[in-house]
């Protein structure tokens, strides 16, 4: 269940072949990321194999903070580990990790054209905005 971050191929057959899932209401939330904890070690750029870990949240305009229902998750114990720039997360991942420093915890806000757009993936539906925190746990 969590790697729904990295089916960009499925993503690219789910939308070539359609999906009946139900759709999110429209919300018109601008990308945007936010550091929450500003880190202190290697700042991650593409090619770097990153390890990170985050919650994944729909973003829900009635909800606390916007955070509606968890959709994902992984922990420091069990990070997530991706090379940065290849393609295997979404584009909201690709582009809101640039930047981020070993140590830190970063808010991001991904519209759904930046994330699933209107196919959606899994419990996630189409035209989602999604909210993720993560922790940069390491670089390799």
């Amino acid at each position: 269940m969590r790697r729904f971050v990295l089916l960009l191929p499925v993503l690219l057959v789910a939308v070539a072949c359609g999906d009946d899932s139900p759709t999110a209401p429209s919300v018109d939330v601008p990308f945007s990321t936010t550091d929450l904890v500003v880190g202190t070690g290697p700042t991650a750029v593409p090619g770097q194999t990153l390890a990170v870990a985050y919650t994944g949240w729909l973003y829900d305009p009635t909800a606390p903070e916007n955070k509606g229902a968890v959709f994902d998750s992984a922990s420091t114990a069990n990070p997530f580990t991706f090379t940065l720039g290849s393609g295997f997360v979404i584009d909201g991942w690709e582009q809101g990790l640039l930047g981020m420093q070993v140590g830190g915890l970063r808010r991001i806000i991904i519209p759904p054209e930046l994330g699933y757009g209107s196919a959606g993936q899994g419990a996630i539906p189409g035209n989602a905005t999604l909210i993720f925190e993560v922790e940069l746990v390491s670089i390799n």
